[in-house]
Formats: structure tokens, C-alpha cells, sequence
């Protein structure tokens, strides 16, 4: 099998089911109106509620919500094979994902801009809303805790890429200031920050490595990627406070170009790389029912992909920050559904890139392998529980390689991606932190617990929490890792209760549409409740025999197990209200 030929089909799948699965969503399953009020003209705000231009919009949305999610879960989950792999991410981002990213953005518009927790209250009853909040809550948590290591990480990995990184704030902040204020041409003032973006990335190349060494006081010593870690967690205090014209949305705008730029390259790498060698054939296996030292693929091919085919993270970001910039409610189609397809069609080029990519050229014990000895190498067993180094590099290689071959030096390739990488996992910190101080302001306001509402002590909850749980197990700032095995199920039941709400509000409209999201919630429920209980057995067995302090011991154990049964308890009183007939009085306390 050719990569172009995936590419090419893949791509034109998305573009067709755009406009018209998407176009039947949108207008005739959801009804937006143009004329509809939204949030962010009803209660604009100049902080957080802030009319946007849907291209800006679409630039802030689709930078959140892809990460490095749709880069690590597919260069994982490949280990299965590329052909399962790629239907999970080209099916499962049309009618699963996509279709919970705009079901989420339009459920939270016709509430006031409220999180899918409180809306979930809203629509079942109050108890659910502490039990959809303390999901969320942990998710988060761990999401920035996690991200923190990531950027660090990668600073550590591609130390070029540091200079380039931090130039983008005071780009960015000129980008706000010139839009917003200044009046500039939005193309023009683009055009210009694109560019002196990409000329960091160069500086960056000639400066070479920027690293950060150990901080030692006394007696006291914090390592690099502590130091790290506790400077990422401070700059997102600040960017989460501050209005989201400022930073926020003209960062992730940037960002947005950034990789529009890079998929493009990518695109091209296939093609040139097609024409100008072999055809560029997929060296990986088509499928692997039992890789060495993996987990069976039902169900964990479902929660190791996760972004780029569906992530319970997306449905935060849509009813956490992009709601609330929405300018007009036709503009979700855009924003909410074209968005995860755009994120479905990276996944598709990162699977391209680590099955045939890294085809062409892989350095092994000395040694410089092609073809499926390449691949064979890097995936001789399971990366699940390897370095984030190791989970990256077979994309980042596979990626330079397709770049190299119209003209780009590996270097150079390197350091673009390595930008790409880093950049995307701060802006996911980011909107994290924004996202969590939203959450704990609508918890605070609940709770009549008002000088918790107030975002600067929200953002200090939601920052100092990260940090605690960051640095829990030692100074190098990665305590978070704890908690991670857990994360890729979790996230995947956050996504099937937010569908879980949406399925309640398409229900409460009437009609039978409201199947087309039930169906995926019922997938979703099935395979993360498998995955978390296949992965407490799993904790349960390891933790038994392993010589670690208390408070480490049973962490993963106790947590997954609550997290298990508090969805338990959503799910039932979400069904038992989905079953009642429409209009009948729903329980409210």
C-alpha cells in the first residue's frame, strides 16, 4: 500500500463528510441559526467572553484540542497495525468525535456558556454535578501536571526549540495588541507574525542547544526539568488570568499557522517522496493481533488513540473557552466539527509517518536500517510504557525523513518538529489552566463559596494542585506520571458522558436524532468501563508485589477505582433520566 494513496482518499473523505454529514448536524440535528444569541455577545466580558472572528476561533479551538494527542496516541497504537489504526482514526473522527466536539459547543451556547458538568446538572440532576466535576476536575489535573513534563521534556529532547518557544509570547502579545488594538489587517498582521515566528526557529538553529541546568541552593537541589516545570506552571498563572485577546487566542492562532505550515510539509514530503523514490509503501504490519509485551487491542486500541478519533478533553475546551468566543452560533460547524476532522487528518499523517516514514531511514545500535527492518527495530515492543523521548521519536524521525527528501536537511526538519511538538503541548497547558479555573469558579459559585470564583484564587487552586501533584514523588517535577497510565481511559469516559449530555439535550428536543450520539455513547461507556477495569486488575497485580512508599503505592489503585464508580453513578442517573419519557418531570436534587 502506497502512503499517498491514504493521504490522498483519507483527506477527501474528511472534505465530503464536512459538507454533508456535518452540513446535516449542523443544520438540520442542531437547528444553528445565525440570528440565535450566543454567550459571548450576551455576556461579553472583554476577559473571557470576547466575540471572534471564526478563523481566529478555529485557530484557539483546533490548537487546544490537538496537542501532542493525536501525535503520541497514534505513533502507539500503530503497534497493532496501521490498518486498525487508521479506521479507528478516519470513522471514529467522523461520527464519534466530531460529532461530540460540535454536540458539546452547541449544548453549552444554548446554556449560557456553562461546562458540560453544569449542564449535566442541569439536565439530570444536582447530584450529578459534583460527580461531573470531580471527573473533570482529575482530568484536568493531570492533564497539567502532565503537560508541564511534556513541554519540559521536550525542551530536553530538542533543546533548539526552547528560543523559538518563548519568542512566541511577545509575538503574540504584538499579534493581540495589533489586531485589537491598532486596527491591523488581519491577513497582513498574520502574514507578518508567521513569519517572524518561523524566523525564531531559524535563530533558534544557530544559537543550537539552550539548556536548563539544575538549580542548587544550600542544600537544596531541583533539576532541570523540576526548574522547568515550575517556570511553565508560573507562566500559565499569568497567560490564564490575563483576557484571552491578549495572549491566549493570539498564541494559539499562531500556532494554528504553524501547523497548517507543517501538515502541509508533511503532505509534500509524501508526495516528493512518492515520486522521487519507491512510491513510498506502508513497511508497517497491516495488522498485529499479539505485539510483545502489549495490552489486547480490544479494548485498548480505543483509549491509546484517543485524539484524532475522539477525546473527552475536546468537549472541556468547547464548553470551557471556545463557547465563550463563538460570534455566531452557525460558526460551530466550523470550529467544533471541522476542527476534530482537521485533528483526524494530523492523526492520519502522523500514521503515514511512522509506518512508511520511518521507513526510509532509521539509525539502530550503530546501524542505519530501511524498510520494515526500520520499523521492526523501533516497535519490537510496546512503547506504552516508554520515555516520552521513545513515543516521539518514530514520528519525528519518519517526519524528517518525508521532509528530506524535497530538499530539507534532517537538522532543520528536526527542529521544526520539534517546535511543532512543543508548541502544540503548551498550548494545551494553557487552555488546561483556563479551563480549570472555569471549573472551579462554577463549583465555587454553586457551593455560594464566592471568593473562589474570583479567577486569580481559581487559577492559584488549579496551579497549585498541578504543582502539588507534580512534584509529590520528588523534585523532578513528574509526579504527575502516577497518575498517567490512567489517563488515556479516563479521557475516553469523560468523552462518552459529555455525549451522554448531549444525547439528554438532543432527547428533550424530540425526534430520533438523538440516537446518533446515544449509539456512540454506548461504545464509548462499554470500552472505557472494560479498559478501566482490566487496568485496576492490572494496577491491583503490580502494586501487590511493588516495594514503593504508602503514598505512592495505591495512588493509581484508589483513584482509577473512584473514578470507575463515580461514572458508574453518572451513567445510571443519566440512563434512568434518558428513559423517562420526554417531558416528564426529571428529579432535581
Amino acid at each position: 500500500m502506497s502512503a499517498l494513496w491514504i493521504v490522498v482518499v483519507t483527506f477527501v473523505g474528511y472534505i465530503v463528510v464536512y459538507h454533508t454529514y456535518g452540513r446535516f448536524l449542523a443544520r438540520k440535528v442542531f437547528g444553528l441559526r445565525r440570528d440565535a444569541p450566543v454567550p459571548s455577545m450576551a455576556f461579553q466580558d472583554g476577559v473571557d467572553f470576547v466575540p471572534t472572528h471564526k478563523s481566529v476561533l478555529f485557530g484557539h479551538h483546533y490548537t487546544s484540542i490537538a496537542g501532542t494527542g493525536p501525535i503520541v496516541g497514534p505513533a502507539i497504537g500503530i503497534i497493532w497495525g496501521w490498518v486498525p489504526a487508521l479506521i479507528w482514526v478516519f470513522v471514529g473522527s467522523i461520527v464519534m468525535g466530531a460529532v461530540h466536539d460540535l454536540g458539546a459547543l452547541v449544548v453549552s451556547l444554548r446554556n449560557e456558556g456553562k461546562s458540560v458538568a453544569e449542564i449535566a446538572a442541569r439536565y439530570v440532576n444536582r447530584r450529578v454535578r459534583i460527580i461531573f466535576f470531580l471527573i473533570v476536575f482529575l482530568a484536568l489535573l493531570i492533564v497539567i501536571a502532565i503537560f508541564g513534563v511534556v513541554v519540559a521534556a521536550v525542551f530536553d529532547i530538542a533543546k533548539t526549540s526552547v528560543i523559538p518557544i518563548w519568542c512566541q509570547i511577545p509575538i503574540a502579545l504584538l499579534l493581540g495588541l495589533a489586531v485589537y488594538r491598532w486596527r491591523a489587517n488581519l491577513v497582513l498582521a498574520t502574514a507578518v507574525a508567521v513569519a517572524v515566528m518561523y524566523g525564531t526557529i531559524y535563530l533558534g538553529s544557530r544559537i543550537g542547544d539552550v539548556a536548563m541546568p539544575d538549580l542548587v541552593i544550600g542544600s537544596f537541589s531541583l533539576p532541570s526539568m523540576g526548574v522547568w516545570v515550575l517556570i511553565l506552571l508560573g507562566y500559565v498563572f499569568v497567560a490564564s488570568t490575563l483576557p484571552v485577546t491578549v495572549l491566549l487566542q493570539p498564541r494559539d492562532y499562531i500556532n494554528a499557522w504553524q501547523l497548517f505550515i507543517a501538515m502541509g510539509l508533511l503532505v509534500t514530503g509524501v508526495v516528493a517522496a512518492t515520486v522521487t523514490g519507491d512510491g513510498l509503501p506502508v513497511v508497517a504490519p497491516a495488522f498485529r493481533a499479539a505485539p510483545p509485551g502489549a495490552p489486547p487491542i480490544w479494548p485498548f486500541l480505543f483509549v491509546t488513540i484517543a485524539c484524532g478519533a475522539i477525546s473527552g478533553f475536546h468537549c472541556l475546551v468547547a464548553s470551557g473557552t471556545s463557547v465563550k468566543q463563538l460570534k455566531c452560533e452557525t460558526d460551530a460547524q466550523f470550529v467544533g466539527y471541522g476542527s476534530m476532522l482537521l485533528e483526524g487528518a494530523l492523526a492520519v499523517l502522523v500514521i503515514v509517518a511512522v509506518s512508511a516514514g520511518l521507513g526510509l531511514g532509521y539509525t539502530h545500535d550503530g546501524q542505519t536500517l530501511t524498510g520494515a527492518a526500520a520499523w521492526n527495530a523501533h516497535y519490537a515492543e510496546w512503547l506504552g510504557h516508554a520515555g516520552l523521548e521513545e513515543k516521539l521519536e518514530a514520528f519525528m524521525i519518519g517526519s524528517a525523513n518525508m521532509l528530506g527528501s524535497f530538499g530539507i536537511p534532517t537538522g532543520v526538519a528536526m527542529v521544526l518538529m520539534g517546535v511543532f511538538v512543543a508548541s502544540f503541548a503548551g498550548t494545551t497547558l494553557d487552555t488546561s489552566t483556563r479551563i480549570q479555573r472555569h471549573v472551579i469558579s462554577e463549583l465555587a459559585t454553586n457551593l455560594k463559596i464566592p471568593f473562589l470564583a474570583n479567577r486569580y484564587w481559581a487559577t492559584a487552586i488549579a496551579v497549585g494542585t498541578a504543582a502539588a501533584l507534580a512534584f509529590v514523588t520528588g523534585a523532578s517535577g513528574t509526579g504527575a506520571l502516577t497518575l498517567w497510565p490512567m489517563f488515556g481511559a479516563v479521557n475516553q469516559l469523560l468523552a462518552a458522558l459529555a455525549l451522554l449530555v448531549v444525547t439528554l439535550y438532543l432527547r428533550r428536543r424530540g425526534g430520533a436524532w438523538y440516537l446518533l450520539t446515544l449509539l456512540p455513547c454506548l461504545f464509548m461507556l462499554v470500552i472505557t468501563a472494560w479498559a478501566m477495569i482490566v487496568n485496576e486488575v492490572t494496577f491491583v497485580a503490580a502494586e501487590v508485589t511493588a516495594k514503593m512508599p504508602p503514598y505512592k503505592k495505591w495512588t493509581l489503585v484508589v483513584v482509577n477505582a473512584a473514578t470507575l464508580l463515580l461514572a458508574a453513578a453518572m451513567a445510571f442517573e443519566a440512563l434512568v433520566t434518558l428513559l423517562r419519557r420526554p417531558g416528564s418531570a426529571a428529579a432535581t436534587d
